[in-house]
């Protein structure tokens, strides 16, 4: 083989790795945490945030709105982990931050956290629910997380918890 194509072949192997290298780098999220592209939108006439929501994985979500503020906890279907969240509501948009604690374990395993955005509407069945999505820490999406609102069911944070149920998530208390 001649030196000149030597050089060249080299140089088309070594581009390609570069090119390749880049490629891994951008797709380990390079650009920093995702954020949902949600527009808030009006929120259904007659609804509040307020209210208990479930979901067969999540079980029950117990969610409270005050002012701009809504918070809320769960407890898993299968009874292994109970979870919080705090966050800023936006007509029909609640972007939030979350923690999902283990029973039974401590240490770092112990705990998730992360980011999670909720869109309000009304369903075919003019049944409101959650449209969701959360990802781990500094990422908002990632997952689904989907909740149909329960008719007369009132929410009650000092039902789920840890060692202390008692003490109910506060607003920015998890920030």
């Amino acid at each position: 083989m001649t030196s000149v194509r030597r050089f060249v072949l080299v140089a088309a192997i070594s581009g390609l790795a570069a090119l390749g290298a880049g490629t891994l780098t951008a797709c380990e999220g390079g650009s920093g945490p995702n954020s949902a592209k949600v527009t808030p939108g009006e929120m259904p006439a007659g609804e509040s945030w307020t209210g208990v929501y479930y979901h067969p994985v999540y079980g029950y979500l117990h969610l409270v709105e005050t002012d701009s503020s809504v918070v809320g906890r769960w407890k898993r279907t299968d009874q292994s982990k109970w979870g919080e969240l705090s966050g800023t509501k936006s007509g029909n948009v609640l972007h939030f931050t979350w923690k999902e604690h283990t029973y039974g374990m401590v240490g770092p395993s112990a705990q998730a956290k992360g980011r999670g955005v909720f869109v309000y509407k009304m369903n075919s069945d003019n049944t409101a629910i959650l449209q969701g999505q959360y990802g781990n820490d500094d990422n908002e999406t990632g997952s689904q997380w989907d909740n149909v609102k329960q008719a007369r069911m009132q929410p009650d944070l000092k039902s789920i918890g840890g060692t202390a149920p008692e003490e109910a998530v506060r607003p920015g208390g998890l920030e």
